[in-house]
């Protein structure tokens, strides 16, 4: 059988589709991918003719995608689709919309080799586990339970980085490389997909949903990356890095002295102790992100639950700075009960720890998370589903009364941060809803900029130095590479393949998405 997935380009690699390509391909399928924009990419569907087409998507995109599968479905009308991804997960109803055959609530490696096996062998395929089918002659939707969630994840193998790679070469020229060592989350956020995953789609267990890999496992998949690729960076994507002790110290004890590379992490303020960083900076640790998301205690633990105290984020914090480690936060506006003194407080909280990469997003509440009812209960509106903000980062979907001084304190956040003497003149700044566009280039702009402040200690790290890993001469260099691809595209569509190769194009367009071009860690 033959799987193609479809999506977009975006920021960094797609461990989810690498996991579920290496389980298809292992059970004797093939896999390919396919990103858009591309201006052929319905050809290239045709050309390949999948038997499956894959799309994985959140809430925001969901109605994108269902587009772009009818436009395949009009020339590949036979061609089974399945949805899966947080959207279909928690709102698996979407497999009532036109042209969707399936959609795959949860994991998915186990659950789409079984169906393309029933296909292959022509076998029914309505009852598998994991899957709400449709059923084609009669419209009825067969909704199956849950199969366990995988035991040990080394049985996964490593995930398969060719689906990906070939398709997208700036993925797999890129120094830096995505990794996971775990699957799942023992904290109970109420803004997170964990805790619906958990208890809504699986009704399981922490000790049944949260999985470690082995050290040796991962350290064996870095350097199996590093053998094929270029490989200069490693990024670890982890919830929480520090969940286990025993892991941790195996892991700082054996990775510089069997990898060696420069490599960041998550970590978790309440489980952070000052040995976690000392091993962390000795293993090679350039970077390091502590989750405040809220000043407020109120907003911060009673709301988003993350059982954290004022007290333990800044010593997190502090601990992270004194051993010269870079710093970063990840911070959440328009938290549900917090006003926008509460707000302010949080850049504050910032300001006070010295926060060198102030990451910050606008809360959600996605379908079947905690904070959804919760939101609902403390009588705030909710945009629909299906009016849910394609670009997350842009705008929430709670309708507040001062939604625009929200959405505009969100953009001037990290500079204020940065530069704190700005903060007698935000009040007014984020008043006026003309202020918006100013904003958001502001925003974009030095958002830009903290990447070249990283990218220059990566370069560091790497033993890289000269003017090229200058921050401000990679900041002109970037804004100059993506700036002009955007005037080039705007001003000269028309003209566009004529006067670049297929490579140049897909690259140009890949730049020009937002989604990319705008900093999201």
């Amino acid at each position: 059988m033959k799987v193609l997935f479809i999506d977009e380009y975006l920021p960094q690699e797609m461990l989810g589709i690498m996991y579920v390509s290496r389980a298809i391909k292992d059970a004797g399928h093939d896999c390919k991918c396919l990103f858009i924009p591309d201006k052929d990419w319905l050809a290239k569907v045709q050309e390949y003719a999948p038997d499956v087409v894959c799309y994985s998507l959140t809430t925001g995109m969901h109605l994108y995608f269902a587009d772009i599968n009818r436009k395949v479905k009009a020339v590949l009308p036979n061609v089974i689709s399945v949805f899966g991804g947080p959207h279909p997960t928690f709102v698996p109803e979407f497999v009532e919309t036109d042209g969707i055959d399936a959609i795959c609530r949860g994991e998915g490696e186990r659950a789409i080799v079984e169906l393309l096996d029933r296909l292959r062998d022509g076998q029914p395929y309505y009852d598998v586990k994991n899957f709400w089918f449709k059923d084609k002659q009669t419209g009825q939707i067969h909704k199956n339970e849950q199969r366990p969630l995988v035991d040990r994840l080394e049985d996964l193998g490593f995930p398969d980085r060719d689906v990906v790679y070939e398709a997208g070469a700036i993925y797999k020229n890129t120094d830096r490389k995505v990794f996971v060592t775990q699957r799942g989350c023992p904290m109970p956020c109420t803004f997170c997909f964990h805790h619906a995953m958990k208890k809504k789609v699986y009704g399981a267990r922490n000790s049944e949903y949260v999985r470690k890999r082995s050290v040796s496992h991962v350290i064996d998949e870095i350097n199996d990356v590093r053998k094929r690729y270029n490989l200069k960076f490693v990024h670890f994507v982890d919830d929480i890095f520090n969940l286990r002790n025993d892991w941790l110290e195996e892991f700082c004890e054996r990775f510089p002295k069997e990898v060696g590379l420069p490599f960041d992490v998550i970590l978790m303020a309440n489980m952070t102790t000052e040995r976690h960083i000392e091993l962390l900076k000795q293993a090679g640790c350039v970077y390091a992100r502590i989750a405040f998301e809220a000043a407020s205690d109120y907003v911060r633990n009673a709301v988003f639950k993350k059982h954290t105290t004022r007290q333990q984020l800044i010593d997190a914090s502090g601990w992270i700075k004194k051993h010269g480690i870079r710093l970063g936060s990840l911070n959440m506006l328009g938290g549900p009960g917090g006003t926008l003194e509460d707000e302010f407080d949080t850049v504050k909280l910032n300001i006070e720890c010295k926060v060198d990469h102030p990451l910050v997003s606008l809360m959600q509440p996605y379908p079947e998370f905690e904070i959804n009812d919760m939101t609902r209960e403390m009588g705030y509106s909710i945009a629909g589903y299906d009016d849910f903000p394609t670009k997350f980062n842009r705008t929430t979907s709670i309708l507040f009364d001062n939604k625009v001084e929200i959405e505009n304190l969100h953009k001037l956040f990290p500079i204020l941060v940065r530069f704190p003497w700005l903060m007698p003149l935000a009040p007014k700044a984020i008043k006026h809803r003309w202020m918006q566009k100013p904003l958001l280039i502001m925003y974009m702009l030095f958002s830009e900029w903290m990447v070249a402040e990283q990218a220059k200690i990566y370069a560091h790290a790497q033993g890289l130095s000269g003017p090229r890993y200058w921050a401000w001469v990679d900041f002109v260099y970037r804004l100059g590479t993506k700036g002009v691809l955007r005037v080039y595209t705007a001003l000269f569509a028309r003209f566009f393949d004529r006067f670049f190769t297929p490579k140049q194009a897909q690259l140009a367009l890949q730049m020009g998405d937002e989604r990319v071009v705008a900093h999201m860690d």
